[in-house]
């Protein structure tokens, strides 16, 4: 007897790109695990076993080149017999099935975003309706991912999100809450609410647009301390949110708002549907309605047509509102969305020194708002222990892309996915560092 057919098989599922794909991931290592598989995420190599799931991202060059080295490197491990499968899920592989199966066609199978049961039965396992919302988490466990829609109706015309995800899908309000139940009575303190579009939230299915319903539910479901919102649009945006935020603790006061641009001549090229003086208008309201709230954004330079006028409009523009986090990207011309019809006139170069010079900008902007916080004394999540410190953040703070607060081991013992008030004792452009309160007895 060979023995290849003695080896267990193992599944190790490999995640690129952003939370979404963290979330199918998530929910695929679920339903193999129900059908008894023995599955792991992003294994070292040593123990990373024989079947390999790749959820690929498909969203701009950088993303689509990590996702296709990937495939490169597990096909030619498959080459040398070091692993025995490899399958390909998610966006590039929705995207681009066509033309991967002509280029890579060592991989044993591609499948699409929505093909989720066909991926199972490929990896010998059952689609189990009975498991919706069960999951197994790769995050740490005080924090997970709570997606409440699929897809984007929005016309951005250099967006391909809606090639690979479809149109907009709402998940019902009591499927949601079940699965964040679930999620606490393991552990998890905080939720992160993402979409493609949390704004559109429930116009498909309750005919009006419903986010404020869902966190009046949500912010019910016990074990849960904090809410937190991202990838929301500026457009329509349902303001009934913002006073809930305002008088719910549980919900952070915080949002990821991506606006792209600010110059109305490149809004209306990118059909975001919106202008620079309701955007400015919005967020000045963002912030009368919830005092020291905390507002993300993500913004794209080098659009095609972008001129250096426009250019100085968004940088101008930085300097006035101070965003609290800012993230910039280079435009990259995506095939079939409505902007590669127009020419990309920016050169890379360009694209990238205005990227730099705006995250120059935000890097002062966010040293001197880091500066105001030393002193101050600040409820934070500790996530885990790095090196000689406890990485935690305060409610302001997203993990991954927002700041932590690093506390010196040695002086506190400090366990993870516990909350703290830690006071901050100083501060650089994204990093705050403090020490545990002294909780007074009286």
């Amino acid at each position: 007897m060979r023995t290849k057919s003695l080896k267990k098989n193992k599944i190790n599922v490999i995640t690129l790109g952003c939370s979404k794909n963290v979330y199918d991931s998530e929910v695929l290592m679920g339903q193999l695990r129900a059908s008894g598989k023995d599955v792991t995420h992003e294994a070292p190599a040593h123990e990373e076993g024989n079947i390999i799931v790749i959820n690929t991202c498909g969203f701009i060059d950088n993303a689509k080149e990590e996702s296709v080295n990937m495939i490169l490197n597990y096909v030619d491990k498959k080459e040398q017999g070091l692993v025995d499968k490899v399958f390909v899920t998610g966006c590039l592989s929705e995207r681009y099935k066509p033309d991967l199966q002509k280029e890579i066609p060592n991989v044993d199978q591609y499948f699409g975003t929505t093909e989720l049961p066909g991926l199972l039965k490929a990896l010998g396992a059952d689609y189990r309706h009975e498991l919706l919302g069960e999951r197994l988490t790769t995050t740490p466990k005080n924090y997970a991912y709570l997606k409440i829609a699929e897809g984007c109706d929005r016309p951005c015309s250099f967006c391909a999100i809606p090639l690979m995800r479809g149109n907009h899908v709402s998940q019902p309000i009591e499927k949601l809450v079940k699965e964040a139940e679930g999620l606490a009575k393991n552990g998890v303190k905080e939720l992160i609410l993402i979409a493609q579009d949390l704004t559109y939230y429930g116009l498909d299915l309750y005919k009006k647009r419903n986010l404020a319903e869902l966190l009046e539910n949500l912010v019910k479901v016990e074990g849960i301390e904090w809410i937190r919102l991202h990838y929301a649009f500026p457009s329509g945006f349902p303001m009934d949110v913002l006073d809930l935020m305002n008088r719910e603790p549980k919900i952070c006061n915080y949002i990821d708002i991506p606006l792209q641009h600010i110059s109305d001549n490149i809004l209306k090229s990118m059909r975001r549907g919106t202008t620079k003086e309701k955007t400015t208008k919005l967020l000045h309201q963002f912030r009368e309605a919830v005092p020291g709230m905390t507002i993300r954004t993500t913004l794209i330079v080098g659009y095609p047509g972008e001129t250096e006028e426009d250019f100085q409009i968004m940088k101008n523009w930085v300097e006035e509102m101070r965003f609290e986090r800012l993230g910039c990207f280079t435009y990259s011309h995506e095939e079939n969305t409505h902007a590669f019809n127009l020419v990309d006139d920016v050169p890379a170069d360009v694209k990238q020194q205005r990227a730099n010079e705006i995250m120059e900008i935000q890097s002062q902007i966010s040293w001197e708002l880091n500066q105001e916080k030393v002193g101050k004394t600040f409820r934070c999540i500790i996530d885990r222990k790095e090196g000689s410190h406890f990485i935690g953040r305060t409610e302001f703070d997203s993990p991954d892309v927002d700041n932590e607060v690093l506390i010196d081991a040695s002086i506190a013992y400090l366990k993870t996915g516990e909350f703290v008030n830690i006071t901050i004792t100083d501060a650089t452009e994204f990093d705050l560092y403090g020490i545990p309160a002294v909780v007074s007895e009286n």
